[in-house]
């Protein structure tokens, strides 16, 4: 059975998703709950967002797609196209017995793969922001609010956040 295409975002209440190639807030509860949607699957990433995270993810395989020619990421399947790292990431999810392909960011990458996915787990934060990556505009006539969950905030966490579950309709 083909895998998913998944993504998995925190998005700010205008959109942002990044600063200066950085995650603008501190939600402890939040990376928490990644690691939980993205263990044992392949992550599909861009070069950027994998330079911020700084290393590959443990108990994930990590796809970075990247067109500069200097990039090689320690640790992780390097793609040079769409297709690609597609092809590579759904290799993976076959050999991992993944049911799911997840597409963690940054803007271009979720752009690129937003007619592809199927299911979005949407973290909104209550906060605006500055910042110069966005996730892309969803279509309300494409997708529905399958899943919403209100959790407490933690002393970690620097704002207010909901969880989304999107699926395509």
């Amino acid at each position: 059975m083909k895998p998913k295409l998944v993504f998995v975002a925190a998005v700010a209440r205008n959109g942002v998703i990044g600063a200066d190639a950085r995650t603008p807030w501190r939600l402890k509860s939040d990376l928490v709950r990644f690691r939980e949607l993205t263990w044992g699957r392949p992550l599909l990433m861009g070069r950027r967002t994998f330079e911020s995270i700084g290393r590959p993810l443990p108990g994930r395989e990590t796809v970075a797609l990247s067109r500069d020619p200097e990039f090689r990421p320690e640790g992780a399947h390097l793609a040079r196209s769409l297709e690609e790292a597609l092809d590579r990431a759904t290799r993976l999810a076959e050999a991992m017995k993944a049911p799911e392909i997840i597409v963690a960011g940054g803007a271009q990458i979720y752009s690129a793969f937003l007619s592809r996915a199927e299911v979005i787990h949407l973290t909104e934060v209550a906060l605006t922001v500055a910042g110069d990556a966005r996730f892309p505009a969803l279509d309300p006539g494409e997708w529905r609010v399958t899943a919403r969950e209100t959790p407490l905030r933690a002393a970690e966490d620097e704002a207010d956040f909901e969880y989304l579950r999107l699926e395509r309709k």
